[in-house]
C-alpha cells in the first residue's frame, strides 16, 4: 500500500516474470488504472508512448499487482439493504451497501442466508473498507440489521422511500446481471458470481 502513497514512490513490479513492456510503463498503465482510468483510455495514453497493448493485459497487470487504492470512500450517507437472488437451482442472500449520491456500490456479499451473524459480518467488513464511521445509514424495517448498526455504534435511520430508492435501482440492475451471469455459466459457484 506504501507504494501508492506518493507520485515519486515506485510500484513494485515483482510479480513480473517476463513482460515486452518497460517497467515505468506498466506502472503508469496501473496507476492510471487505480485512479479510476478506464482501461480503453488507459491503453489509448499507453498507445500515445508507442505501447500497444489490449484492455486485458492492463488489467491483469493491475490484478497481479494486487493493488488496492488507499483509504477507500468517505459518504455522508450509506444505504443498506439485501434481497434474494437466484443463482443456479439456489437461493442466496445479496447484501450490498450503495452511496446514494453516486448510486456507486461499495461492498457487496452474497449469503446462504439472512441473520444477525452474517448481518454483523458484513458490517465490519464494509467499516474495514470504507471510512464510514460518521456516514447515516439509511435502511430498511429489518431489525437484524438495526440491532448490529447500533451495536457497531454506528448512525442509522429508517427511511422508507427518498435515497433508499438508489439502492432499490441497483439491486435490481444486480439481480438482473446475476440472473444473465447464471444463464451463461450455469456451473459457476456462488464465490465467482460475488466476485
Amino acid at each position: 500500500m506504501s507504494s501508492l502513497t506518493g507520485y515519486s514512490d515506485s510500484l513494485e513490479l515483482d510479480f513480473v516474470e517476463r513482460e515486452a513492456t518497460p517497467g515505468p510503463a506498466m506502472e503508469l498503465g496501473i496507476r492510471f488504472h487505480l485512479a479510476e482510468l478506464s482501461l480503453s483510455d488507459t491503453i489509448l495514453i499507453l498507445d500515445r508512448l508507442g505501447i500497444e497493448r489490449c484492455r486485458a493485459t492492463v488489467h491483469n497487470w493491475t490484478q497481479k499487482a494486487e493493488l488496492q487504492p488507499l483509504g477507500g470512500d468517505d459518504p455522508d450517507h450509506v444505504v443498506v439493504d439485501e434481497t434474494v437472488i437466484q443463482l443456479n437451482d439456489e437461493q442466496f442472500w445479496l447484501y450490498a451497501a450503495v452511496d446514494p449520491e453516486t448510486n456507486r456500490l461499495l461492498h457487496v456479499k452474497l449469503a446462504p442466508t439472512r441473520n444477525q451473524a452474517i448481518t454483523e459480518m458484513y458490517l465490519a467488513e464494509l467499516c474495514e473498507k470504507h471510512r464510514v464511521d460518521d456516514a447515516l445509514f439509511l435502511v430498511d424495517s429489518g431489525p437484524w440489521l438495526h440491532a448490529e448498526l447500533h451495536r457497531h455504534g454506528l448512525r442509522f435511520q429508517y427511511e422508507r422511500h427518498g435515497n433508499r430508492n438508489s439502492v432499490e435501482r441497483v439491486l435490481r440492475e444486480l439481480k438482473r446481471r446475476t440472473n444473465q451471469f447464471s444463464n451463461c455459466f450455469s456451473h459457476a459457484e456462488a464465490t465467482t458470481a460475488e466476485k
